[in-house]
């Protein structure tokens, strides 16, 4: 069968494979389309196996927002090059939009959910990442689900995504606490949920931190002195101690407490976090090969 170029074409569109893969998998199937389609397939999901050890510390957060429920995805890539490609952001949003509609909290149960496309998100990965040549890798899924408002927040560049669940208060103040978290980055939301441990240990070290001048001091007074610099770092580590990103003049609890708001609790997810890196030493390796 003649293998032509609308054949190739149509093939292309369907698996996202290159022209000439497309054409090879054409001819060794003699033009059966189907059979090409699902050999190009096997060869993506052998391809993306090959490529499975690969480090993915780069890529993109992807967020979905459907009334109080809302979800994010950390889809992970080799380069930010591959990162910021057309197709990765699609295979990204696709990821988040499968996710929510499901409902799962599970990275390896979603990768059996299928797209609109008909193919499962897995082998829709597999494709991508027989099209974008690097590993591809999806980390880490977060979901909100309830009445409340969810603001939800996604940095231009991708990097950042944050969910707040925000029970009164109003849609536009969960949007700008999300954007808070994403900016301030607090390790909790509110003092009572800081480590008791934490506490203990900040104490232990403001108390060697001081004078021994203070330290004779009476110890209700010492106890005060102690008390105010944990308050204040408790604050630090605490979205609701904190400024305000949008009104600098007023903690985030006076302004959810304004608003007849309660945050909940709240996901923030960055790239790449907890991942260690390689670094490439490109002059290292070209010194190197010139000394083969």
């Amino acid at each position: 069968m003649e293998i032509t170029a609308s054949l190739v074409k149509e093939l292309r569109e369907r698996t996202g494979a290159g022209m000439m893969e497309c054409k090879k998998a054409l001819t060794e199937t003699n033009g059966d389309i189907d059979a090409a389609a699902e050999a190009l397939r096997k060869s993506g999901a052998a391809k993306a196996d090959k490529k499975s050890d690969r480090v993915t510390a780069e890529g993109r957060v992807g967020v979905a927002v459907n009334g109080g429920k809302a979800v994010l995805v950390e889809v992970n890539s080799e380069t930010d090059f591959v990162a910021n490609d057309v197709n990765f952001k699609a295979f990204v949003d696709s990821v988040a939009a499968a996710a929510l509609a499901s409902g799962t909290t599970d990275v390896e149960a979603l990768k059996s959910v299928k797209l609109d496309t008909g193919s499962t998100i897995e082998e829709t990965r597999a494709a991508a990442i027989q099209k974008l040549g690097e590993n591809i890798q999806i980390r880490r899924l977060v979901l909100v689900d309830g009445d409340n408002n969810v603001g939800a927040y996604v940095h231009s560049n991708g990097k950042i995504g944050v969910l707040v669940n925000l029970a009164g208060g109003n849609a536009e103040l969960a949007n700008g606490l999300a954007m808070h978290v994403a900016a301030m980055n607090p390790p909790h939301n509110k003092a009572a949920d800081v480590p008791a441990d934490f506490v203990a240990k900040e104490k232990e070290i403001e108390l060697a931190k001081m004078s021994e001048k203070d330290k004779a001091k009476p110890a209700e007074i010492l106890e005060k002195i102690i008390s105010g610099k944990i308050n204040k770092i408790v604050s630090e580590v605490t979205l609701y101690g904190q400024n305000y990103v949008l009104d600098g003049d007023k903690t985030v609890e006076q302004v959810v407490k304004a608003a007849g708001g309660d945050v909940v609790g709240f996901q923030r997810l960055a790239v790449g976090e907890g991942i260690e890196k390689v670094v490439e030493d490109y002059a290292a390796e070209v010194a190197k090969a010139m000394q083969v």
